[in-house]
C-alpha cells in the first residue's frame, strides 16, 4: 500500500467524522460507505456516553471537531512534509491507550498506521466503542488495511514496538516489563497557565476552555496557575462563570461536593464560585473541580522553575511570555504536529 492510499483512507475518515462534529448531526451523502456505517456511528456515540458519563455528547462532538479538521489531505500532507515515509518492512506496534477522553489514543493509531507499520491496540475500558468501529470504516475505504489493524483485551504477544501510555505507577511497569522492546513510555503530566495581570477578559474567557473542557481531565487541561504576587482574580471568576451549568453533570458536581469538604474539614483557604475553587498549592495535579495555583516573585525565576519540572508539564499557556507557550484557548485543539510529551512518534517509528 502506498503512502497515498493510506492518506486518501484517513482523508475519507475525516470526511464521515465531519457528519457528526456539530450538535446537530447531518449525513452526508457524498461520504463513502455511508448507508453501512452512518446509523452505526450514532449508536457507538451513545454507547460510549452510557459506558462512561465524562463522554457526554458534547465533550465526543468536540472530539471528533478536532478529527474532522485534522483529516485533511492538506494537514495530514503538511504535517508529513518533514518525513520521508518509506517503510520496507512493516513492523507490528503495540499500542496500550489511556481512557481519559474519547479518541484520546487517536494521535497515535493514525501515527503507525500512516508511517506503514501495523497496529495491535489495547484500549482502556473507559474508551472502547469509538475507534473499533472507525477502523472497519477504514478498512472498508481502504482493503489494504485489513490484517493491519487488530484490537486486543488480552496479553500483548507479538509485536516488535511499544507505545504506552499510563499513570507514573503504570509508566513504571511499562518501562520494566517492555524493556527489551523499542518503546515510547509516557506518564502523567499536566498543563499549566501563566498570568500576568495583563490579561483581557477575552484571554481569561479562552483560558477557562483550557480548564474546563473534558472536565480537566486531559494532560493537555490547565491544572495550575502562575501568578504574580497580590494577583486579584475577581476577572478570572468572572471570566469563567459563563460554564457554571457543568454543575449540572452529576459525576462533577459529586466531585466539587467531596473535594470541597475535604477542603473545608482540613481548613485549607481556597476561593470558590458555587462550582468551581481554587487553591494555592504547589502540586502541578488538581482534582477534578479544583485549580492549583502559586505565586511567582519574578518571570525569570518563573521560567527557571517551568524549565526545571518540564517531565512534568505537558503545555505552557500564556501570552509573550515563554518559548512554545500555547494560545490561550487552545490546549485541546492540538495539531497532528503537536506531539504528546514533545517525543517526535512518527520520526521514531521510521527510525526504529
Amino acid at each position: 500500500m502506498h503512502l497515498q492510499q493510506r492518506i486518501n483512507a484517513f482523508v475519507k475518515l475525516g470526511d464521515f467524522l465531519r457528519q457528526f462534529s456539530n450538535e446537530v448531526i447531518e449525513k452526508n451523502n457524498k461520504v463513502e460507505h455511508n448507508n453501512l456505517f452512518f446509523d452505526g456511528f450514532k449508536h457507538q456515540l451513545k454507547l460510549a456516553e452510557e459506558h462512561n458519563g465524562w463522554f457526554t455528547q458534547e465533550n465526543i462532538r468536540f472530539a471528533l471537531n478536532g478529527w474532522a479538521e485534522s483529516l485533511t489531505e492538506t494537514t495530514i500532507n503538511t504535517w508529513l512534509k518533514p518525513y520521508t515515509i518509506n517503510v520496507t518492512k512493516s513492523k507490528k506496534v503495540a499500542i496500550i491507550m489511556a481512557g481519559n477522553i474519547p479518541l484520546v489514543g487517536f494521535h497515535d493509531f493514525l501515527s503507525v498506521l500512516i508511517s506503514g507499520h501495523r497496529v495491535l491496540v489495547k484500549q482502556s475500558s473507559n474508551d472502547k466503542h469509538l475507534l473499533p468501529y472507525l477502523s472497519k470504516y477504514l478498512e472498508y475505504v481502504e482493503p489494504n488495511f485489513k490484517g493491519k489493524i487488530t484490537f486486543t483485551e488480552d496479553k500483548l504477544e507479538g509485536f516488535d514496538i511499544v507505545i504506552a501510555t499510563g499513570s507514573n505507577n503504570t509508566a513504571r511497569y511499562f518501562e520494566y516489563y517492555f524493556k527489551d522492546k523499542p518503546s515510547i513510555i509516557r506518564n502523567n503530566r499536566n498543563s499549566v497557565a501563566v498570568l500576568t495581570g495583563d490579561e483581557t477578559p477575552e484571554d481569561l474567557r479562552n483560558l477557562s476552555e483550557d480548564i474546563f473542557r473534558y472536565y480537566g481531565l486531559g494532560c493537555r487541561n490547565v491544572s495550575k496557575l502562575f501568578v504574580p504576587k497580590n494577583y486579584n482574580f475577581d476577572a478570572f471568576f468572572e471570566a469563567i462563570y459563563h460554564w457554571n451549568p457543568i454543575i449540572n453533570k452529576a459525576k462533577y458536581a459529586n466531585n466539587y461536593d467531596y473535594n470541597k469538604a475535604v477542603y473545608l474539614m482540613s481548613e485549607f483557604d481556597m476561593l470558590e464560585n458555587g462550582f468551581f475553587m481554587i487553591k494555592e498549592d504547589e502540586s502541578y495535579a488538581s482534582p477534578i473541580a479544583t485549580l492549583f495555583y502559586e505565586y511567582y516573585n519574578s518571570p525569570k525565576e518563573l521560567k527557571e522553575k517551568l524549565n526545571s519540572d518540564k517531565e512534568q508539564i505537558q503545555c505552557i499557556v500564556s501570552k509573550g511570555f515563554i518559548e512554545n507557550e500555547i494560545a490561550f484557548g487552545a490546549t485541546q485543539k492540538p495539531k497532528l504536529w503537536d506531539y504528546a510529551d514533545s517525543v517526535d512518534s512518527v520520526e521514531f517509528l521510521l527510525a526504529t
